[in-house]
């Protein structure tokens, strides 16, 4: 058995199994900007590992994850004050987003199967994740949102590109547009997810 810790992430590999737990249950596992060079350290750290065949990824505590935390974008921002260059502003949040989908296109990429075990909700940046994933699974008690919508922004790290592979366009499209909760059975109907427990 085998063991990495990061800042919001643990993984650990026992009988082949690479676990990767989101580690911040206090703060409902959202995701702050060391969540995004970790997840791809991780799944750098996988691809060189030989004792790995499969890739589970969970979270600690009641949610998966609600998501985005959203002072990122202050620390992207604002790192020298409101009255930064607009343009240096704008391309230092071009390139943080360039960075936040290269953490799901690892997952993606992954050469390994990778299986999204969710529980509670699963919110924005989460359902960006588990979009990535080659298989989803989750309990009874958990929900779906396109959040972004209803914070007024658009879900730029991957769920509009891989959820249309997933399940319904149209589906795809009322949920973004409306940011409404998916129930869990209904996202096993649709196809979003594999089994519900």
């Amino acid at each position: 058995m085998a063991a990495s810790s990061y800042e919001t992430l643990t993984l650990e590999v026992a009988d082949h199994i690479a676990h990767v737990r989101f580690n911040r249950p206090k703060a409902l596992n959202t995701m702050i900007l060391p969540f995004w060079r970790e997840m791809v350290q991780v799944f750098d750290e996988l691809d060189e590992r030989a004792d790995a065949r499969v890739v589970v990824i969970s979270s600690t505590g009641k949610h998966f994850t609600a998501g985005l935390d959203l002072s990122v974008f202050d620390e992207v921002t604002e790192p020298d004050g409101p009255k930064a260059d607009v343009g240096r502003r704008g391309e230092r949040l071009r390139r943080t987003v360039l960075d936040m989908q290269e953490s799901f296109s690892a997952i993606d990429r992954c050469r390994l199967p990778v299986i999204a075990a969710v529980q509670g909700a699963c919110i924005g940046g989460g359902v960006d994740l588990i979009s990535a994933c080659d298989i989803r699974l989750c309990s009874a008690n958990a929900f779906f949102c396109i959040q972004e919508i209803n914070i007024g922004m658009t879900a730029d790290v991957g769920t509009l590109q891989r959820l249309p592979y997933l399940i319904p366009a149209g589906l795809v499209r009322e949920l973004a547009y409306t940011g409404r909760r998916m129930p869990a059975d209904e996202a096993l109907s649709s196809g979003l997810v594999n089994t519900v427990y």
